[in-house]
């Protein structure tokens, strides 16, 4: 037994050899091996196999694996390079906290034969973290009488980062009360203290608001904040104060209890419990103590009994203000007992007229008294109606009053009145009572219709279709009722010549004008009537305006020629020299229109002629004038279109044709020419004039034969002339003749003739364009008077 016993410990102890020899080779280390945190998966850590002196194919083959300590899988061996990769992001405060440095210790295992190496790797911080406070507002209570230069410590800042990237410094916003001390603990962690520099008054300012602001070290830097609020506790180093030291109020007699008297107010800018004030009376009687209650934390005054006038008059209340600290102040109350009115002034009717005529003479319309059960100046009265009304209040015996009229009154000008008796006593404060009264105003037929407007005047556009509405008249009657309801009529006129009643009617309801036909400006330009308005009173009053038309004018008529005349007879011939220089008045053309206004206003044109370029008409006064001088190529004989158009809209117009003679030898002599021209025709070569002369004697008889035959052309045409002489026709005018008195620019009546005296071409002898004056009374075509003849 004791041999096999001695022989088991020495077994025990060649298997500790063993062991010991294995856990001294498993004791040899590699690295320390470093990586950023935060760095991707897969990054290059170090080439293990070199680092244990083998080949790459020999970490296969020894099943060589990586442990760490937290038996996750933190690393990575990669069999084909011998590299020891990262397997992971690799986040420093997860795996380490503050720990600083951070090191993750692995083992490395290989089998055939069982080996272990121990390695480590240390994780390199970066500064992916800001300081940050677990407290975003930090609350200090600091004494107002703390000495300067107390240092009051704050809560650090934390951060996940270590090392260089761990909180640096601490700042404070700008103020000059307080600063930031830095300080280190025993672990070596900095912390700030908040160092007062000034001293503190609660009265000056409670409250301090300061930012607080941790910076760590990393590049850039981080920085966190936190507010500090410092809240400055008061001592009681002030009393209680007044705002002033003597109160006086009123109260009535009547007041009931309870009735708030006044509230005093004491400050104490001290704070909390030396702040708080209480009131109370202070040597009061007991009589005070029996009439008022003063609210010890509010300082209201109430009254606790009622109050009489007689009795006490005023009331002296000393009231005492303590604080919390035992400081006090104290003021004083007057309160004066009024006397009061308190009963309002009664008003009772005896009688009551709601109604009055508004021509009746002075009227009763109430009888009233007043009585008011108080008395002295309480029980006086004073009663009254507004101003500026047509009423008055007449006292009576025993306070009795009658309210009537002034006089007639105006329906018209107010038809009803709301008048308002006031009642007032003399007692203070005074009371009032008022009672309000209306009164309806009876319409009396005493106003008659009035006209809108005195003279109405209206237009109407001639050719209108008849029942035309051209107007309204309108009149108004401040009456109302059947008084105030009119009639309207056309009165009778006075002009016989004017049957109104076929041109206009009346609707005698509300005044509607209409024509009953068609009007003509030309026949009848203006006409006046009168329309009355009559009402429905008893009696009926009336009124007249004067109604004035006037007929506007419409271009309906055509411009008429006057000269030269268009008919079925010869055509006009005017004569033109061949001499005749340019601008040479060949005629002119008269012409009328029966229109008005632009209507009337008339424009000629030339339409067409033989010879274009030779002649032109004057757009405004109708005047046929030659444009160059004539030419041996021109034609003898001309013919002229001209148009004569009125400005209306649309224009209206008439054409009128012109026959022109070129003559030689005839008008020559005759023609004011230019000194110039006759000195050039007297310089001339004397064969040459000759000439002229022995052609003309040749050409003679032709031409004479071609001037009777015109002559008498236009005498036969215009029946004024004669073959020799061409005299002129006594009496009336043959009837193809026109008059044109007194229109448009002719002053006079004319009458052109066109004419030669046989067997001479003396300037005695020719006659162009000569106005002969006829009868004034011919018979002829009678044209309106406003009918204008255009030159």
């Amino acid at each position: 037994m004791a041999v096999r016993g001695s022989c088991f410990p020495r077994q025990r102890q060649v298997l500790f050899l063993f062991l010991f020899g294995g856990l001294c080779l498993a004791g040899s280390e590699f690295g320390p091996y470093s990586v950023t945190e935060e760095t991707e998966r897969g990054s290059f850590v170090a080439n293990l196999a070199k680092d244990l002196g083998l080949e790459v194919e020999a970490l296969a083959a020894k099943r060589t694996r990586v442990v760490s300590d937290d038996n996750k899988q933190h690393l990575l061996l990669d069999f084909h390079t011998g590299n020891l990769l990262t397997n992971e992001k690799l986040d420093r405060e997860k795996l380490c906290g503050s720990t600083e440095p951070c090191i993750l210790y692995f083992q490395i295992l290989m089998d055939n034969p069982f080996q272990i190496y121990r390695a480590e790797l240390r994780i390199v911080d970066i500064n992916d973290h800001s300081p940050s406070f677990q407290k975003k507002e930090m609350i200090l209570k600091i004494p107002e009488n703390t000495a300067v230069g107390t240092a009051f410590r704050l809560e650090r800042a934390l951060d996940s980062d270590g090392g260089p990237n761990g909180i640096q410094n601490y700042t404070i916003s700008p103020n000059s009360v307080f600063h930031i001390a830095i300080h280190d603990n025993d672990e070596g962690v900095i912390y700030p203290e908040l160092v007062l520099d000034k001293p503190l008054n609660w009265e000056e300012q409670q409250e301090f608001s300061l930012t607080l602001t941790a910076f760590d070290g990393g590049s850039p830097p981080r920085s966190g904040a936190a507010t500090i609020q410092i809240l400055v506790m008061d001592i009681n180093d002030n009393a209680p104060r007044f705002p002033q030291e003597l109160y006086q109020t009123q109260a009535a007699e009547n007041s009931p209890i309870g009735f708030p008297i006044v509230k005093v107010s004491a400050e104490d800018v001290d704070s909390d419990v030396n702040a708080e004030v209480s009131y109370s009376f202070f040597d009061a009687s007991e009589d005070i103590r029996a009439t008022f209650q003063i609210n010890p934390f509010s300082g209201e005054i109430v009254l606790k009994a009622l109050l009489d006038y007689e009795t006490v008059k005023t009331y002296k209340l000393n009231i005492q203000a303590v604080d919390g600290g035992g400081l006090s102040a104290r003021c004083t109350v007057l309160v004066h007992v009024l006397d009061i009115n308190d009963n309002a002034p009664e008003l009772i009717i005896s009688s009551l007229v709601n109604e009055v005529v508004e021509n009746a003479p002075e009227t009763v319309l109430a009888v009233f008294r007043i009585n008011d059960r108080d008395s002295g100046e309480n029980g006086k009265t004073v009663c009254y109606i507004q101003e500026n009304l047509p009423f008055s209040l007449r006292p009576s015996v025993d306070n009795f009053y009658i309210l009537m009229t002034e006089g007639a009154l105006d329906r018209e000008s107010r038809a009803e009145y709301n008048i308002t008796i006031s009642v007032t006593d003399l007692g203070t404060p005074r009371l009032t009572t008022q009672h309000t009264i209306t009164v309806q105003v009876s319409d009396v037929n005493d106003n008659s219709p009035a006209f809108t407007q005195t003279s109405y005047t209206l237009f109407v556009q001639e050719n209108n279709s008849p029942a035309l509405h051209i107007g309204t008249i309108s009149a108004t009657d401040s009456d109302s009722g059947s008084n105030a309801h009119i009639t309207y009529s056309l009165l009778p006129t006075h002009d016989p010549q004017l049957a109104l009643s076929s041109l206009i009617s009346i609707n005698a309801d509300n005044g509607q004008l209409f024509a009953l036909r068609a009007l003509d400006y030309e026949a009848l330009q203006t006409f006046e009537f009168r329309v009355g308005a009559t009402d429905q009173g008893s009696p009926a009053l009336s009124s007249q305006a004067l109604v004035r038309v006037l007929v506007l004018d419409a271009n309906d008529n055509a411009p008429f020629v006057l000269y030269p005349l268009q008919n079925a007879s010869a055509p006009c011939t005017e004569l033109l020299p061949r001499a005749a220089e340019p601008g040479y008045l060949v005629t002119k053309v008269v012409a009328v229109d029966r229109d008005s206004g632009q209507n009337a206003w008339l424009s000629f044109q030339l339409l067409k002629a033989t010879e274009p370029g030779l002649f032109t008409v004057w757009a405004h006064n109708g005047e046929v004038r030659t444009s160059r001088l004539l030419s041996e190529r021109d034609a003898p004989k001309h013919r002229l279109l001209l148009l004569v158009k009125d400005n209306g809209d649309p224009p209206r117009s008439a054409s009128v044709t012109l026959h022109v003679l070129v003559v030689d030898g005839f008008s020559q002599p005759y023609l004011p020419l230019p000194e110039v021209a006759r000195d050039s025709v007297q310089d001339e070569d004397k064969l040459t004039l000759y000439l002229v002369i022995a052609l003309a004697s040749v050409s003679s008889l032709f031409l004479l034969s071609v001037l009777l035959f015109v002559g008498v052309r236009l005498c036969r045409r215009a029946r004024a002339t004669a073959l020799r002489g061409c005299s002129v026709p006594e009496g009336h005018f043959p009837g193809h003749l026109v008059d044109v008195s007194s229109m448009g620019t002719l002053s006079q009546s004319y009458q052109y003739e066109v004419c030669l005296r046989g067997g001479s071409i003396d300037t005695n002898d020719f006659k162009f364009l000569k106005p002969i004056y006829p009868d004034i009374h011919a018979h002829g075509s009678q044209i309106n008077s406003d009918e204008k003849p255009t030159f």
